[in-house]
C-alpha cells in the first residue's frame, strides 16, 4: 500500500488502479534493455557520404549575390523562432541595421526544414507562435499545421522589416573579435567577413539531423531521405498528404517519435506497403485538434496570450493554478495530481510526498495512454509493442488521432526490435532479427543532434578575446551567466536551454531571453557604444548554481528509458539536452531574470565603454 503521510491518504492498487511497484519493476526493465555502451555515437555526422541529407530541396540552386564585408547593429545567426523573435525585439529597442543569417532560403527555422506530411505543432498554436497580440493574429487551430506556421514567420520578417538585410541561402563558417575595433568579423561560405557591434547565436536546439550508425547504412539502392528534408518529388503530394507516387511502393521507416507520428498515418494511407520500424514507442495522447473559435477570439483582451503561455508553463512546471487555461494532454498529468490530493495539498505536502504523489499521477496517466492503445488497435502484439512503459516526460510525448489507427490497416506492419534497434540495412533493405524486410523507400526519422558539442552542432567556430575558442572554453561543459553571456566573449549572447530553463514551450523561453537581451543592449545605449560580458566571478557562481540544482532531475532522468532527454542514458554527461538546465525550474528562472532587471544594477555584467576595448 502506498500512503502519503501528510494527509494519511492511503492509495491502495484497488483505488489506483495499477500496482506502482509492478510498474516500476516493469519501467526499469524496458529502460534496461535499450541501454547502450555506444550512446550517442549510435548516430553517424550527416557530412560526406550523408552530406546529401542536409541539402536544402526547397532553395534556388542558382542563386548568388555579392560578398559583403558591410557593417551591422546586431547579427543574429537563424531564421527560426529565436532569430525572428530577436529581431524584433531589436527593432522594438531601435535598433536600426539588423541582419539575419539563415542558412534556409527563407525564415522558418525548423518550420522551413520539416515539412513532411503531417507536420503541426504539438503545443497549444496560441502560445506557441511568439508575439501574436502584436501581429494582432490568431491561428486558424488549436494546433496549426506546418504550412500556416511558415507562412506566419514569413509575416514577422516582414512586419518587423527583417528581408531588409537578411542574408539567406547562407552559412556562418566563424566568428571572431577584433579587438582593434571592438567588432565581430562574421566569415561566412560565401565569402563575406562583414562586421557587427552585437552577435545574437539563435542556431536553435534540433537543427542538425542526426543519421542511425547502422550497418550497411550506405549500400542500399532503393530510394532514402530524412523526414526534415521530405522528396515530394519521389512521394508525390504535400504536407496534407495524398502521397501518390508511393502508390506501388514498399516504404521503411525508422524511428517512432513526434516526427514519424505525424508522417506515419500519410505513409500508410499511400504506400503499397509500409514498414515501420520501432527502438521505443511513443506516447500517444488524444489531441483533439479544433478550429479556433471566431467568438472566443472576440473576447481576448488584452495580454491574454501572456498570461496564457504563463498559466501554461505554471501548470507543467508543477505549479498550482486556478484555473487550467490551455486544458490538454500536456496539463491533464497535474490535473490528475491535483484531483489525488486535498484542497491544501500542494502547499504542505513535503517534498519527498510530493515526489511520490506525482510518481503516482503520472502512472495514472500513462496508464490511460496504455489502455488507450488496446481500445484503438486490433492486434494484440501489435498493441503491446506499442505500449509506452516510462514515465511521461522522459521522452517529448506526442498528440495524435490517426496514428494508432494505422496500424489497423493491412498494409501497415510494425516491427518491434526490442529497444535493441535495426540489425543492419542491406542493398535490398532492412534487417531486423534475422528477416530482411525489402524496400524501394527507406526513411530515416532519426531526429537531431543533441548530444554534441555546441560548435559542432552550430557549424563554426567562435573566436573571443585574445583568441579564446568557445569549443576550448566549453569543453568540458558551457560556461555562462544566467545562459546568455559568456566571459571572454563581448557582446555575444546565447538562446536556448543551456544553462537556462527547459520548458514544455520552447518559444516561452526565447520570449522570455530576448526580453532580457533587449533590455541589456537597450541600457547600453541606442547607439550600442558599450561592451557586455559578464564577470569571471559571477559566470563561475552561475554554473556552480546550475551543478548544484542539477541534482533535482537526476534520479528522473537516470530512471528514464533512452533519448535524447537523458542523452541517450548518460544524463550527467556535460552536454546532454537537459544536462545543463537550471534546475528550479522555468517559472523560478523567468522570476529569477525579472528581479534582476528590476534591480538596475545590472550585477555580474561588465559594461565598458568600447573605446576601452580599442585602446
Amino acid at each position: 500500500m502506498t500512503k502519503l503521510r501528510d494527509f494519511g491518504v492511503s492509495l491502495d492498487e484497488e483505488s489506483l488502479g495499477f500496482n506502482p511497484e509492478e510498474l516500476r519493476r516493469k519501467y526499469k526493465a524496458e529502460r534496461d534493455k535499450r541501454i547502450r555502451v555506444d550512446g550517442n555515437r549510435q548516430y553517424k555526422e550527416t557530412a560526406g557520404d550523408f552530406s546529401k541529407y542536409v541539402d536544402d530541396p526547397y532553395a534556388d540552386k542558382e542563386f548568388n549575390r555579392a560578398q559583403l564585408s558591410d557593417h551591422s547593429d546586431v547579427v543574429i545567426i537563424g531564421g527560426g523562432f529565436g532569430g525572428l523573435v530577436s529581431g524584433a525585439r531589436f527593432r522594438e529597442i531601435g535598433t536600426e541595421k539588423i541582419r539575419i543569417i539563415e542558412k534556409g532560403s527563407d525564415f522558418g527555422g525548423t518550420w522551413y526544414w520539416n515539412r513532411y506530411p503531417g507536420a503541426m505543432c504539438d503545443v497549444e498554436s496560441y502560445i506557441y507562435l511568439p508575439l501574436l497580440e502584436e501581429m494582432n493574429y490568431v491561428p486558424i487551430e488549436k494546433y496549426t499545421h506546418a504550412p500556416e506556421i511558415l507562412s506566419y514567420c514569413k509575416k514577422l520578417a516582414d512586419h518587423y522589416d527583417l528581408y531588409r538585410d537578411a542574408c539567406l541561402q547562407t552559412e556562418v563558417t566563424e566568428i571572431k573579435w577584433d579587438a582593434r575595433s571592438a567588432v565581430w568579423v562574421i566569415s561566412t561560405n560565401r565569402g563575406d567577413a562583414m562586421t557587427a557591434t552585437s552577435v545574437v547565436m539563435s542556431n536553435g536546439p534540433l537543427n542538425r539531423p542526426k543519421l542511425p550508425g547502422i550497418e550497411g547504412i550506405n549500400e542500399f539502392e532503393g530510394h532514402t531521405f530524412h523526414t526534415s528534408r521530405w522528396d515530394y518529388d519521389y512521394t508525390g503530394g504535400s504536407s496534407d498528404g495524398g502521397l501518390t507516387g508511393l502508390k506501388n511502393k514498399r516504404v521503411g521507416i525508422i524511428g517512432t517519435g513526434a516526427t514519424a507520428v505525424q508522417c506515419i498515418p500519410h505513409l500508410g494511407a499511400s504506400a503499397k506497403q509500409l514498414f515501420v520500424f520501432q527502438r521505443t514507442p511513443s506516447s500517444i495522447d488524444v489531441r483533439n485538434n479544433r478550429e479556433t473559435d471566431p467568438e472566443w477570439v472576440k473576447n481576448l483582451a488584452p495580454g491574454w496570450q501572456k498570461r496564457r503561455m504563463e498559466n501554461f508553463n505554471s501548470l507543467v512546471s508543477g505549479g498550482s493554478e486556478n484555473q487550467d487555461m490551455v486544458g490538454d494532454g500536456w496539463t491533464e498529468i497535474y490535473r490528475n495530481l491535483t484531483g489525488m490530493l486535498p484542497p491544501e495539498g500542494f502547499e504542505k505536502l513535503s517534498e519527498k510526498d510530493m515526489g511520490l504523489a506525482t510518481e503516482l499521477a503520472d502512472f495514472k496517466k500513462m496508464e490511460s495512454i496504455r489502455n488507450r492503445v488496446d481500445a484503438v488497435v486490433n492486434d494484440k502484439e501489435t498493441a503491446d509493442a506499442l505500449k509506452p512503459y516510462y514515465r511521461q516526460f522522459c521522452k517529448r510525448p506526442c498528440f495524435h488521432d490517426e496514428y494508432l489507427e494505422t496500424y489497423n490497416k493491412d498494409n501497415v506492419k510494425l516491427i518491434d526490435t526490442q529497444g535493441l534497434g535495426v540489425d543492419k540495412i542491406t542493398k535490398n533493405g532492412v534487417v531486423v532479427d534475422g528477416t530482411e524486410y525489402e524496400l524501394d523507400c527507406l526513411i530515416f526519422a532519426t531526429g537531431f543532434e543533441v548530444g554534441t558539442a555546441y560548435t559542432r552542432r552550430s557549424g563554426y567556430e567562435v573566436i573571443g578575446k585574445n583568441d579564446l575558442k568557445l569549443s576550448d572554453k566549453w569543453k568540458d561543459g558551457p560556461q555562462t551567466f544566467h545562459g546568455m553571456f559568456s566571459h571572454g566573449f563581448p557582446n555575444c549572447y546565447f538562446l536556448g536551454v543551456i544553462q537556462s530553463a527547459l520548458t514544455t514551450n520552447f518559444v516561452h523561453l526565447l520570449m522570455e531571453q530576448t526580453k532580457h537581451i533587449a533590455h541589456v543592449v537597450k541600457y547600453c545605449g541606442e547607439d550600442n557604444t558599450k561592451l557586455v560580458e559578464p564577470t569571471l566571478e559571477a559566470e563561475q557562481e552561475w554554473v556552480t548554481l546550475i551543478k548544484r540544482n542539477a541534482h533535482r532531475g537526476e534520479r528522473f532522468f537516470a530512471e528514464c528509458t533512452p533519448g535524447y532527454y537523458n542523452n541517450e542514458g548518460n544524463h550527467d554527461k556535460s552536454n546532454g539536452f537537459l544536462s545543463n538546465a537550471y534546475g528550479k525550474g522555468p517559472v523560478a528562472f523567468f522570476d529569477l531574470l525579472e528581479d534582476w532587471k528590476k534591480s538596475g544594477t545590472y550585477e555580474g555584467l561588465m559594461i565598458n565603454e568600447r573605446v576601452e576595448e580599442i585602446r
